[in-house]
């Protein structure tokens, strides 16, 4: 038997710790760096679009006009909801374990990246049939008559499919789709022979990227690639496009904050009543709209 045990000698020395904490949780959803937040005054925005133009006619001299119907619109009411998370720490731990980490910290950053995923998880597939207090995303406000024809049954993506997807006006600020389907958009690229694979779009955070005809193609790993079209399978996708609202809040998509107390924001609550914690509060005040349903075009049914 050794004159020293593992367990002996482990009481006289010390793992080395390496300060902060090294992500291991990543979705990749570059849209929001550049996805614009509108700030709104109350709880909610009202917002009309046309559902019919008044009508008009040809008539010669002394015809009776009987152009006579009104334009009719459409009120959609965009809400905004609670994004909320408590950070709870023991006094003892936070006063005596904090020497290479803040444990109090460490626990607050980690809430407010929870918070920021979920709001890209709801941008996306929010659905207040599902979740109430939650707000609707990409995938429930998709209007029909916004829809790329697919094949039946699905097809794989082609260079038809991104030159149909068009949003109001042709002008399309971005293209959206998961890391599968961006890999075969590139596959298509190397197929030409000679085509470039290197086109990208620089974004304002200095990042950069994939490009198409100059439109940004986001990768998003909120998209989910289990959808059905027909006899496929759950192995589907969707794909959108769309082009961002510019303020006037008539054009295109935008997050939705309040003015006071916009963004994410931390609140010392103070001591737990019955514990000895401290607690600090992560909120984050949210919405989301498609101000035109011209704004986003979409495609499912995406294979490959």
């Amino acid at each position: 038997m050794p004159s020293v045990t593992l367990v002996e000698s482990a009481k006289l020395s010390q793992d080395l710790i390496v300060q902060g904490v090294i992500e291991n949780i990543i979705s990749v959803n570059p849209i929001y760096q550049v996805l614009p937040f509108d700030q709104i005054e109350g709880n909610s925005l009202k917002y009309n679009r046309e559902n019919a133009l008044g009508n008009v006619e040809f008539i010669t001299v002394g015809d009776t006009i009987t152009a006579k119907a009104a334009a009719t619109f459409t009120t959609v009411t965009s809400s905004l909801t609670t994004l909320i998370g408590d950070a709870e720490v023991d006094h003892f731990i936070q006063t005596v374990r904090s020497n290479i980490n803040d444990q109090k910290a460490v626990q607050v950053a980690s809430k407010a990246k929870s918070i920021g995923r979920q709001y890209q998880d709801t941008m996306v597939n929010g659905d207040t049939g599902v979740t109430a207090d939650a707000f609707d995303g990409l995938i429930k406000l998709e209007a029909a008559g916004q829809q790329v024809s697919t094949a039946a049954n699905g097809e794989a993506l082609s260079f038809v499919i991104l030159d149909a997807v068009l949003a109001k006006d042709g002008q399309v600020d971005f293209l959206l789709m998961p890391a599968r389907t961006i890999r075969s958009y590139l596959a298509l690229l190397r197929a030409l022979g000679g085509a470039a694979i290197n086109e990208v779009v620089s974004l304002p955070g200095g990042g950069t990227a994939p490009g198409y005809r100059g439109v940004p193609i986001f990768r998003c790993d909120w998209l989910p690639v289990n959808q059905t079209k027909g006899a496929s399978g759950a192995v589907c996708t969707t794909i959108f496009a769309g082009c961002f609202d510019d303020g006037s809040r008539r054009v295109g998509i935008s997050g939705l904050t309040p003015v006071q107390n916009s963004g994410v924001f931390v609140t010392e609550v103070g001591e737990s009543e019955t514990k000895n914690e401290t607690i600090t509060r992560v909120r984050f005040y949210c919405g989301f709209a498609i101000f035109s349903e011209k704004a986003v075009a979409w495609a499912n049914g995406i294979t490959n």
